[in-house]
């Protein structure tokens, strides 16, 4: 069958449509991003603005005319975080369904978490063993263990690098007190969690996903996107180190002419790289392994269980 997923996240609005049968590894045909930084447009009472949710009724409408043209048999909407997190997160859902003919389905952090955790599971395998899964979002960190498909801890945390840095950040390259701030912060959220999740022992593997992730591991030098998605990539603690140190120096706009990083994102490549290294210290790992697929295609093999169970 062929399946749309909309994401409607933090940082983009992500239209994949794939061709997906129970059994076999859903194939891509199609995939569009619209940048909406909707994790930007929360204002200080909480509530998402008039000018974000216009931007997202807009894309979802958009989405779901491309879905049609692409044939697509269903189409499965989701939201995270910022929607999630907004005050007026309802008033935002019913402008989606009525004006786009969209219906949302907003995600708890911990369906982000165990989701996330299955398509994880499905790429590596069961020789995976115990596993310890982290993907940073732009409104939060997901985190899973486990040695089955769904973890026996999942974890959601409000320590996405857009959200932290708009909350944490008043200049462009913040302050070192500032980055200080801001670990500590990260510091003190993770800890409790980080005990959870080793509480099973020791994991076999732990494991990365999300652009955040990918960003600063092709700045410590992992093969680029145009390697595959097959291509091994790792990110070592004194690498992230390495880039934490000169890209703590650097404005967005230069960060955007590195290779890896893309410049509507650029401006979060701190604050994701503080939130990174917190994590990898808090487990005590010295290097993570990049897996491509993530909560879209956890969204995907859950709904084609769901469809062959029944």
């Amino acid at each position: 069958m062929r399946l749309g997923v909309l994401d409607v996240g933090s940082n983009t609005v992500h239209l994949l449509v794939v061709d997906a049968y129970r059994g076999a590894q859903p194939t891509p045909q199609h995939s569009r991003k619209s940048e909406l930084r909707l994790a930007e447009h929360i204002n200080p009472r909480g509530d998402l603005i008039a000018a974000g949710a216009d931007a997202l009724v807009a894309a979802a409408n958009d989405a779901r005319k491309q879905a049609k043209e692409l044939g697509c048999d269903e189409l499965l909407a989701f939201a995270t975080s910022s929607v999630r997190d907004a005050r007026n997160s309802s008033d935002v859902l019913r402008r989606v369904d009525r004006e786009a003919g969209v219906e949302l389905t907003v995600l708890s952090g911990e369906d982000e978490a165990r989701l996330t955790f299955l398509a994880v599971r499905r790429w590596l395998g069961w020789s995976a063993g115990n596993l310890i899964c982290l993907d940073i979002g732009g409104g939060s960190l997901e985190l899973g263990a486990g040695a089955d498909e769904d973890p026996a801890v999942a974890v959601s945390l409000p320590l996405g690098a857009s959200r932290l840095t708009r909350d944490w950040f008043e200049t462009d390259p913040p302050n070192k007190a500032a980055v200080s701030a801001l670990r500590e912060h990260v510091d003190a959220l993770l800890s409790k969690p980080a005990d959870k999740l080793l509480g099973g022992g020791r994991p076999d593997r732990v494991v990365a996903t999300s652009k955040t992730f990918r960003t600063l591991a092709r700045l410590a030098g992992a093969a680029p996107s145009s390697a595959g998605p097959r291509a091994r990539r790792i990110l070592t603690r004194t690498g992230l180190s390495q880039v934490s140190a000169f890209v703590s120096r650097m404005a967005s706009a230069d960060l955007a002419e590195l290779d890896g990083v893309s410049e509507g994102r650029a401006h979060q490549t701190i604050a994701g790289a503080v939130v990174a290294a917190a994590a990898m210290d808090a487990l005590d790992v010295d290097e993570l392994e990049l897996c491509p697929w993530a909560l879209r295609e956890g969204v995907i093999l859950r709904r084609l269980d769901w469809l062959t169970g029944n």
